[in-house]
């Protein structure tokens, strides 16, 4: 059982990266998503990674808000780019 409080740096603790302000808006950065990519789809995460995203988004566990805000996060490019903004 997971007992961390959900932020986005334990997220990024839970999924073994780095933690930091800057490791996480990097990732960020690096890793955009196509509109139509789930975040627990991408093809960077490794099986256990996609696993623990799936699952909490699955059982709106505590930690999906959390997990939501990383796929908005990490889909602002094609926001960006289908709202013309």
């Amino acid at each position: 059982m997971i007992t961390t409080h959900p932020t986005m740096t334990n997220l990024f603790l839970q999924l073994g990266l780095d933690e930091s302000e800057q490791g996480i808006a990097q990732f960020i950065k690096d890793h955009q998503l196509d509109a139509g990519v789930p975040v627990s789809d991408a093809p960077y995460w490794n099986d256990a990674q996609r696993q623990f995203l799936s699952e909490q988004l699955k059982a709106d566990a505590v930690w999906a808000v959390i997990v939501d805000q990383l796929n908005e996060s990490l889909h602002e490019d094609a926001v960006r780019r289908s709202t013309g903004l």
